[in-house]
């Protein structure tokens, strides 16, 4: 994870919780739709073999830092329900 988005886990600290019912379970359910699944898979491939173009490049680290965030998002909005729901 790059600094920016270390950064960016403290300043939302996924692991507080505190969102609405409502608000973490609509980020739970937010994911790529299956074309940018395809895109990143293509431009994954094409890192592997070591044959990307510059812009490519940083697309591909757009959808990493992207995912990144997501993934902060959901970890706090996991932590929201189980503050709402105690485990049994």
């Amino acid at each position: 994870m790059s600094n920016r988005f270390a950064i960016l886990e403290r300043l939302i600290d996924p692991k507080t919780g505190g969102f609405t019912e409502e608000l973490a379970r609509h980020l739970l359910g937010l994911d790529f739709p299956p074309q940018d699944h395809a895109r990143y898979e293509e431009l994954s491939e094409k890192a592997q073999q070591d044959t990307l173009a510059d812009d490519e490049r940083a697309e591909l680290q757009d959808y990493v830092d992207i995912n990144d965030l997501l993934t902060i998002l959901q970890a706090r909005a996991r932590a929201s329900l189980r503050q709402r729901s105690p485990a049994a």
